[in-house]
């Protein structure tokens, strides 16, 4: 398995970054390849796979909003609930109070033991170093503008981490530094679940 190496933000006990591992970035499979997998390899017709958690995912969700955990061979999936408002007393609690916050995911060992089937070691990618490009002001400027340019005005973290080779959290971390101070360069701002740095 490839992977990277990250700081993290936490510092060790020689002042500097400990360090975290993460598997290589870019390395994504969508249910269409996944579909064509395995049909190649697992004599399945195409679209079966797709057919069947369809089919799961219709009576799941009936199971789960009536309040039942299911147990699957994938690991167990159960509703999530909160309350809306802090509440001391228990009488206090009321039907509207009560709200679906998701659905908790469980996949205990089962995904541990499938994967060491195949598993064979790990690689390490030659990843960017995070500090290295941060340091390089010149260079997240000039990312910065080519963004700015090639998105009409707008950047987020994802693009500009995308961009740059800096994770997400040094990329966001870069572009709220960059809406600081007496002349920032960008406007932060919210759209839907994520945020927007637009120029100044």
């Amino acid at each position: 398995m490839w992977y990277e190496v990250h700081p993290t933000p936490v510092k060790g006990k020689d002042g500097r970054n400990l360090m975290y591992v993460r598997p290589k970035s870019g390395l994504k499979m969508n249910m269409r390849q996944l579909e064509d997998y395995c049909e190649r390899n697992y004599s399945m017709r195409y679209g079966e796979m797709s057919r069947a958690f369809d089919m799961f995912m219709r009576a799941a969700g009936w199971f789960l909003s009536e309040g039942y955990r299911i147990e699957t061979p994938i690991g167990s999936f159960a509703p999530k609930l909160s309350l809306r408002r802090k509440v001391t007393n228990a009488n206090e609690v009321k039907d509207r109070d009560v709200q679906l916050e998701g659905v908790e995911y469980n996949p205990g060992k089962i995904w541990n033991r499938e994967i060491d089937k195949w598993l064979d070691g790990f690689r390490r990618y030659d990843n960017p170093d995070t500090q290295e490009i941060m340091a390089d002001k010149e260079s997240l400027e000039q990312v910065l503008k080519d963004c700015l340019e090639k998105y009409h005005g707008f950047v987020t973290a994802g693009l500009f981490a995308h961009a740059s080779g800096l994770t997400l959290y040094s990329a966001r971390k870069q572009l709220n530094a960059w809406t600081q101070g007496d002349h920032p360069k960008l406007q932060k701002s919210v759209r839907g679940k994520e945020h927007i740095y637009t120029e100044v």
